[in-house]
């Protein structure tokens, strides 16, 4: 059996993974993910997040219903998000991984951008939103969940 402490480590080192590498697990251990959220993310991640994306952070933080201030703050403090904070950037990045997943299971995935793509289709306008953006719907988990299964449609042909 593990050392608690080794365990510790060994998660605090996969989060760390997730925060600064941008390779947040969109199908992995929920046990993480919670983890995470709980334990709340660095807010330097949004300005990374916004570099990989190619979105601006302010469209990102409009998006995803985040106070720039707020924000701005937690950033010159080198601050945590709060969970609610939290669980929102994560579900952009886990939109990251449904979209680079669905690539590699079509075929060769070689100089795809799963960010770029994910926000360039975030800000189109859809039929099945009634014309709305995905990126309307960010500022909520359940408004998260759903543009997650319309990528998921799109990828079976179903319509979206």
């Amino acid at each position: 059996m593990a050392h608690p402490k080794q365990t510790d480590h060994s998660l605090a080192a996969r989060q760390a993974r997730v925060l600064y590498e941008g390779t947040a697990p969109h199908g992995g251990d929920p046990h993480e993910r919670i983890a995470l959220i709980r334990q709340g993310i660095p807010a330097a991640t949004i300005a990374r997040l916004s570099a990989r994306m190619g979105m601006s952070k302010e469209l990102l933080l409009s998006s995803l219903g985040l106070s720039r201030a707020t924000i701005s703050r937690k950033e010159k403090d080198a601050g945590l998000l709060s969970k609610d904070e939290s669980e929102r950037v994560l579900g952009i990045e886990t939109l990251i991984g449904s979209v680079q997943a669905m690539v590699e299971r079509s075929g060769d995935p070689a100089g795809f951008d799963a960010a770029r793509w994910l926000s360039d289709w975030l800000s189109k306008p859809l039929p099945a939103l009634a014309g709305a953006t995905p990126a309307s719907y960010m500022d909520t988990f359940e408004g998260q969940k759903m543009v997650g299964a319309l990528l998921a449609m799109s990828e079976s042909g179903a319509y979206a």
